[in-house]
């Protein structure tokens, strides 16, 4: 739009009034060559295009100028008005009633709206709907139809209205004589006299629903003559002797719903047998009906019954004077039909309303045994309904394609056949063109279901290849709440798929995910937690990742890890933070993360949350930024490790995912010997033995390295050792599937009882002494028992024989292969712990030589992530020296000698060979 446009509107979700004022944009030129002169258009065209924008683009088009301000407030543009996305108070209301002296239609959602109808000043009013009506009481509604006495239809629901009771339904008799439709959700007790008000005082009324009602007089409704549809869908405690004796007679009902009630057989056949104007019986999921496999279907000739036992769309198809077995093409061929029928259509439009209803409430109950009903019939009935005229039909359809497929809210799990079954029937590009709609509520409803489509990897591939991903990225950055919130939930499911991201970014995805969270810092929860979900698994992307961070997603993402209390989007906020932080080798991000203001503190804080996802992705987050020396110094600076000590101390009944990440975050930070010592003094020694117990294979690697890495210092050593640590990573090495754990158990134990552990237990009394001696005499016996039976693990005897014989390359090659541990190639280790290998390879102890030197050739196979800094540390730790010594003894293993022989081999590939 205009450059020029001066928008007032769209803060914290309320529509504000453009101020209009001179401006010389009115009187300047458009006179340059190849400028557009927009104001020159026919007023007609100008007003055509304004009803192409919804309200809030109309309202900011206007500002532009003053001849547009007039046009903009053209009665023909404000027929309608649909405030559900807007937080409609008294003061919004009246800025808005200039523009509503002749609205006929409104929609709204919530009391707080609800209360603000009246100053509207809208005294037109044909239609009001409005939904979250839970707190709506009864001297709210009596004071809107009060001042609106020509209303025409008025809907509330689907939701209960809890707090409005009989008295409104009187109140609206007596103030609104003009009423056609009345439909009211969730009400407890429908009185007669309410009732026989309406039959009294309303005598056009011919559309009554009184649905998910606790109570309503049957007696009462029998006396409602003008009725021509009638509506008791899920309403308890109905006497049906009472209807069938009296319903009958209501000379003008055409169409009955009795949806989700306990009606039975005798008063269906009753109803349609003696019901001379009765045409259409919807009875969907009735189970005392379903459950009478003798109903007669047929009996009744020239009336039609809608259950889930019967072909829903051949018996519609029955209605039509020319029947030709339409198939599911019959709401298609209705609408399209060139010779309308009056009675017909009021019939169908009615029965599009009720199945989209019905439809959206069975797929809410999630019931089981609907299965054969949803893939038969149900999918292709809502995709039919979304192509109605109604809209609200439409957004019912809607949101229960994307209702009906999630069979497990809580897991996100969606239902491959039903959600298949809307791709074959043509549901995404149904759905895509909704979403192209300038109608916001039918955006928001369209994108909720793609995005629960999407979950199923064959759906999301349709979404992507029809053009949905360009689609929602667009959505991403409509000023409607509502609309933005869906359309990031379908970025994020989308994004799951590594084939989308890269599309994702290239529609401009990231940048709109990103600028959400800017504009809904502030109370809008969903969105927030959707756009963090998204831009959490586009930062596991290598590219997009750094895509994430140029377009202010560090800044955003740590913004509303401070500042956010909602849980979903602290978690997915860390988790982000965590996956922009995993490029370490390959970007900037991990860096830039610890250097923005608060982000570290902010993450030790959520490791306290009481939320279990959020802790493990705080620690998570951490365990990724540790890798940074300056964020991990940081890090312990913030209270980094009283908090993942406290974190690991808590987690021991924990899931294996926070476990793994608490004893990683650990790991990170213990690689500096300060926070190694601070690790063991705040007690985070007995937690780790703990987590290296764990069943889990992820803890076994974590628990393992953070010992590995306290076990450098002799006192946590020892600490190890009197905490029963040798037997849990004796445990480890021996038993685990991972061969890291197995390895990192290893070296932990070689680091416990190369000596220098010995020295530091002697200090304090000779007693004490004399009684650690004793008990690290046997874990050092164990320790080097199950050290040595590791490396063997690793040792062919026929590859070591062949090497023992022959110094030619290919019996290196042959051994290195069969003792890799691929993993351990992604190791990074100091100077000193690379001089402490060094050093054990002239231990006394034949079994920590053979185990050194089998570390070494770890760290230094060609193609690991850092062999090449580790040969260089060797060299100023003059390796090869003591290498060729070890290979050369005659007293060492035979691992020992072959280990070093191909260490040697290792840095004269890394042109590391010093000379002697």
């Amino acid at each position: 739009m205009s450059r020029r446009v001066r928008r007032k509107l769209a803060r914290k979700g309320k529509v504000v009034s453009p101020t209009y004022t001179e401006t010389e944009d009115e009187v300047l030129g458009l006179k340059r060559e190849g400028d557009v002169d927009w104001t020159s258009l026919p007023d007609d065209t100008v007003i055509q295009l304004f009803s192409c924008l919804n309200y809030r683009d109309r309202a900011s088009l206007s500002s532009t100028c003053r001849t547009w301000m007039f046009l903009g407030i053209s009665p023909c543009l404000w027929n309608s008005l649909d405030l559900r996305a807007h937080k409609c108070d008294a003061a919004m209301a009246s800025s808005l009633s200039p523009r509503c002296i002749n609205l006929q239609k409104l929609r709204f959602r919530g009391a707080e709206s609800a209360d603000a109808v009246i100053h509207l000043q809208a005294r037109n009013l044909r239609e009001i709907s409005g939904d979250y009506c839970r707190k709506i009481t009864d001297a709210t509604l009596s004071v809107i139809v009060a001042r609106h006495a020509a209303l025409e239809s008025l809907q509330l629901g689907p939701d209960f209205c809890e707090r409005i009771s009989s008295d409104a339904v009187k109140a609206i008799a007596f103030c609104c004589p003009k009423l056609k439709k009345l439909r009211l959700s969730g009400i407890r007790d429908v009185h007669g006299d309410a009732i026989n008000a309406l039959a009294k005082h309303c005598q056009n009324l011919t559309d009554v629903g009184f649905i998910d009602c606790l109570n309503v007089d049957e007696m009462a409704l029998g006396n409602v003559e003008s009725v021509r549809f009638l509506s008791v869908s899920g309403t308890s405690n109905m006497k049906w002797g009472v209807v069938s004796d009296f319903w009958h007679k209501l000379p003008n009902l055409a169409g009955l719903d009795v949806s989700r009630t306990d009606i039975g057989p005798n008063a269906v056949s009753r109803l349609l047998s003696s019901s001379g104007s009765l045409r259409v019986l919807c009875a969907l999921n009735c189970p005392v009906l379903e459950e009478s496999a003798s109903f007669p279907i047929n009996k009744n000739k020239g009336k039609l019954i809608l259950a889930l036992f019967t072909d829903i769309f051949k018996g519609i198809d029955l209605l039509f004077l020319d029947a030709t077995n339409k198939g599911k093409n019959v709401f298609l061929d209705w609408r399209n039909l060139k010779n309308k029928d009056k009675n017909l259509d009021e019939i169908m439009i009615w029965v599009e309303w009720i199945l989209s209803h019905t439809l959206l409430r069975i797929a809410e109950s999630n019931q089981q045994g609907l299965d054969n009903f949803w893939l038969k019939q149900g999918a292709a009935l809502l995709l039919s309904l979304m192509q109605s005229s109604q809209e609200d039909v439409q957004e019912r359809a809607a949101t229960g394609l994307a209702t009906f497929v999630v069979i497990d809210d809580e897991s996100a799990n969606v239902d491959r056949g039903r959600a298949e079954a809307v791709m074959r029937d043509g549901g995404i590009r149904l759905l895509l063109d909704l979403a192209k709609s300038w109608r916001e509520g039918l955006q928001s409803e369209a994108a909720k279901a793609i995005a629960n489509l999407s979950v199923n990897t064959n759906v999301a591939k349709a979404v992507a290849e029809e053009g949905g991903i360009n689609i929602l990225a667009g959505l991403a950055r409509s000023m409607n709440r509502l609309v933005a919130e869906e359309a990031a939930g379908g970025l994020w499911n989308l994004s799951v798929g590594e084939e989308h991201k890269g599309a994702i970014a290239e529609a401009g995805g990231v940048k709109a995910l990103v600028d959400l969270i800017f504009k809904w810092s502030t109370g809008g929860d969903g969105v927030l937690e959707r756009a963090a979900g998204a831009l959490a698994n586009l930062a596991a992307d290598d590219k997009c990742s750094t895509e994430v961070a140029v377009a202010g997603g560090v800044h955003a993402l740590v913004m509303l890890a401070r500042n956010c209390k909602f849980e979903g989007v602290q978690e997915q906020a860390a988790r982000a933070l965590a996956n922009l932080a995993a490029h370490g080798d390959s970007n900037s991000n991990n860096a830039a993360i610890g250097q923005e203001a608060g982000a570290l503190e902010a993450l030790v804080q959520l490791t306290r949350s009481p939320y279990e996802g959020v802790r493990q992705e705080a620690a998570g987050a951490l365990w990724n930024l540790s890798f940074d020396d300056r964020n991990r110094e940081a890090i312990a600076a913030a209270g980094g490790v009283e908090a993942l000590v406290a974190l690991a101390q808590s987690c021991s009944n924990a899931s294996p995912g926070l476990q793994e990440r608490a004893a990683g975050a650990l790991w990170g930070l213990s690689v500096s010997e300060a926070n190694s010592v601070a690790i063991g003094r705040e007690g985070g020694v007995t937690p780790l033995i703990a987590l290296a117990r764990s069943e889990a294979e992820d803890v076994h690697e974590t628990a393992a390295g953070a010992l590995w890495n306290l076990a450098f210092n002799p006192g946590n050593a020892l600490h190890i050792v009197e905490e029963g640590g040798v037997p849990a990573l004796v445990h480890l090495c021996s038993s685990s599937v991972s061969k890291m754990a197995r390895f990192m158990a290893a070296l932990a134990l070689a680091y416990m009882f190369d000596g220098r552990m010995d020295e530091f237990a002697l200090i304090g009394t000779s007693s004490e002494s004399s009684s650690k001696s004793v008990s690290l005499d046997g874990a050092r016996r164990m320790a080097l028992k199950h050290i040595e039976a590791f490396v063997l693990t690793f040792s062919d005897p026929q590859a070591f024989a062949a090497a023992a014989a022959s110094s030619a390359p290919a019996a290196l090659s042959q051994v290195t292969e069969g003792a890799r541990i691929q993993e351990a190639g992604h190791l990074r280790c100091s100077g000193a712990e690379i001089g402490r290998f060094v050093a054990m390879l002239r231990n006394p102890s034949s079994i920590l030589k053979a185990c050194a030197a089998f570390a070494l050739l770890q760290f230094t196979i060609p193609g690991g992530r850092h062999a090449m800094h580790h040969a260089s540390l060797m060299q100023n730790a003059g390796a090869a020296r003591i290498l060729r010594a070890a290979g050369a003894a005659a007293t060492a293993p035979l691992e020992a000698k072959i280990f070093a022989r191909i260490v040697l081999r290792n840095l004269e590939h890394h042109h590391m060979e010093p000379s002697l």
